[in-house]
């Protein structure tokens, strides 16, 4: 087995690197087997088999509960420690007690910071918008802290009363309005966490030409937490990206320093000169913003929580979750997993009408990650290939006139000869 490396915040990618993959619950096994197919037939066609993938199955969730009797196994997590890179269908949260979420397991054990979701519109997929193709963002969304912390004490624990307590008596807090019957969480947000996923959003902006990174917030609540998120986003751009960004507060700096005209000549100078914008808009603002003008933002940078609520509102705009990708990526460790980020629905698992395109789209992802820029495009353009053609799974052929609809298996088969045809 050869594996992935890192030195000075660089991969370093062998040609058949050996990667991990959690074929996942549910519908995940079948999504699969398409895709595996796919990205095989993508790296072979791009690179005549001078790169190949060895893929090693590794065991999260159901299947591994029952196998080990653990949903994670430290083998699991051992192994995507040492190859840095993995590809994970989607898993089942377990009911009870124990893990939460394997899903936030895997990003916390890995101190995976980054969840990247790009959200763009293929041509063809049902909407609810009259203009789906103007939106095209790419959220990094902080994945370590904030509510999924999950710093959280129940109603008549002795933590919470305890804490209840503490909070009365030494903080003098008064506005807790029923101490008696409450649970309380802990909302942690650091300046290093909001700082490093604010450089990656930045980083990433810079590496595709992209023109603005917007940093989505509730500071005018949580003046501290998210408010604290705004601050030393700003401070980043403005200490360490002087060069290439101009920020709206420099802007409003400027406005109240020199006045109005001067503070618009230099937006305008650093628009010219390809200057990345930083901004921010206020988090329930921007659930609008992502309606009424999704052309006016292109990289968003926000915590927790909001990135959780936003990436599935953009999902939606542009034809559901189902063809939506993500990566949990910390871009210092080079560790990263790409993943379907729809659930297992097992209400149709094992017959056929699974869509495969949010695992294939994470993968490409992965392959851009890698370097291997010229798979990834071939995986993004059979797609497009086929929705275009209206071949379609279940899910889509439902909504569309005209459609074909194919099985998962029949999905994957389709994109393969689109790529080897190429």
């Amino acid at each position: 087995m050869t594996y992935i490396t890192i030195q000075n915040e660089t991969l370093l990618v062998p040609k058949q690197p050996t990667i991990p993959f959690i074929a996942g619950d549910g519908i995940g096994p079948e999504i699969w087997e398409a895709s595996q197919a796919v990205i095989d037939a993508a790296v072979a066609k791009a690179y005549q088999g001078e790169k190949t993938i060895q893929w090693r199955e590794v065991l999260a969730g159901e299947k591994a509960f029952k196998e080990t009797g653990a949903w994670l196994p430290k083998e699991t997590l051992a192994a995507i420690t040492e190859a840095k890179v993995a590809l994970k269908g989607p898993l089942t949260t377990p009911i009870g007690g124990g893990i939460r979420s394997l899903n936030v397991a895997l990003r916390q054990d890995l101190d995976l910071f980054a969840c990247v979701r790009p959200v763009r519109y293929f041509t063809g997929v049902p909407s609810p918008l009259k203009e789906p193709e103007k939106t095209d963002m790419v959220i990094f969304r902080e994945n370590t802290e904030d509510v999924y912390a999950g710093i959280e004490f129940e109603k008549d624990s002795p933590e919470v009363n305890q804490l209840i307590q503490m909070l009365q008596e030494q903080f003098a807090v008064k506005k807790i309005r029923f101490p008696k019957t409450s649970a309380i969480g802990i909302k942690p947000i650091s300046k290093e966490g909001s700082q490093r996923l604010v450089g990656a959003a930045i980083d990433y902006a810079l590496a595709n030409d992209r023109s603005t990174v917007t940093l989505v917030h509730k500071g005018n609540i949580m003046k501290f937490t998210e408010g604290g998120f705004k601050k030393w986003g700003y401070e980043l751009a403005e200490s360490a990206y002087a060069q290439q960004t101009f920020t709206m507060h420099n802007y409003h700096t400027l406005v109240a320093e020199k006045g109005q005209a001067v503070a618009d000549q230099a937006l305008a100078d650093a628009k010219v000169a390809g200057k990345i914008i930083i901004n921010d808009v206020i988090a329930d603002n921007m659930l609008q913003q992502i309606l009424l003008y999704p052309e006016k933002y292109d990289v968003i940078a926000t915590c927790n929580l909001n990135g959780d609520y936003i990436s599935d509102a953009l999902a939606a705009q542009v034809g559901g979750i189902g063809i939506a990708p993500g990566a949990n990526i910390n871009y210092q460790t080079g560790h990263a997993i790409f993943e379907a980020t729809h659930g297992t629905a097992p209400d149709i698992a094992g017959q056929g009408k699974a869509n495969p395109c949010s695992l294939l789209l994470s993968a490409s992802m992965m392959l851009a990650y890698l370097g291997w820029t010229k798979a990834a495009q071939l995986i993004e353009s059979a797609i497009e290939e086929a929705l275009t053609a209206k071949k379609v799974t279940a899910d889509f052929a439902h909504s569309m006139t005209d459609a074909t609809e194919v099985s998962t298996g029949e999905f994957g088969q389709l994109l393969t000869d689109i790529i080897t045809a190429q």
